[in-house]
């Protein structure tokens, strides 16, 4: 579904199974920065399967005078998403370097060493901080277990693509490219010599 800005009226595409079943979820603009408030249409439904396809042409907002008030359960923030892996399950790789560089957005060309099994790559306080609004602050990891590496989504506002394909957990090989706001980043493993 596409969502918009009650204050600046940008507009995002926002995928439905992000509800998680909750009637409403806060997002925050990322040009303007004002926090709105998003309603689940099929709050009641079950969440549609990954990859069922959505209606794109229905623009939700918060009407200013704040008809609908969720409950005070759904006012909580949402909790950056906990790793999908043991600590213990997760390991850089022995025979291999990793890298993230970033080939396109506001830092193109910058290189980040990934020195730990898990990193979280996003605007502020995150182990990779790129420099690009549309970034959420958290917005993705890389979990690291040998030579098996997974991009997460950590439930990010405007979502983490593969191509022009929306993802939330997909494994990513050398040379992988995944975009997070307006910034494109490739991994790169490099052998140890």
């Amino acid at each position: 579904m596409i969502i918009e800005c009650d204050r600046c009226y940008a507009r995002y595409k926002y995928d439905e199974t992000r509800f998680e079943g909750k009637p409403s979820k806060k997002v925050r603009c990322t040009k303007c920065l004002s926090v709105f408030e998003i309603y689940n249409t099929h709050a009641e439904e079950a969440a549609p399967p990954v990859g069922m396809d959505t209606p794109q042409d229905t623009v939700f907002r918060l009407a200013e005078d704040g008809a609908r008030k969720p409950s005070e359960t759904t006012r909580k923030s949402v909790a950056m998403a906990s790793p999908r892996r043991a600590a213990g399950e997760l390991k850089l790789p022995t025979s291999a370097k990793l890298s993230l560089a970033v080939i396109a957005g506001p830092e193109s060309g910058k290189i980040f060493l990934i020195e730990r099994p898990r990193v979280v790559i996003g605007r502020h306080d995150a182990d990779i901080n790129v420099d690009d609004p549309e970034v959420s602050r958290q917005h993705a990891a890389l979990e690291i277990s040998n030579d098996r590496i997974t991009l997460v989504d950590l439930g990010s506002t405007n979502g983490t693509f593969m191509g022009d394909e929306p993802v939330t957990e997909v494994p990513i090989e050398n040379q992988g490219e995944f975009t997070i706001g307006g910034s494109t980043i490739m991994l790169i493993v490099t052998p140890r010599g």
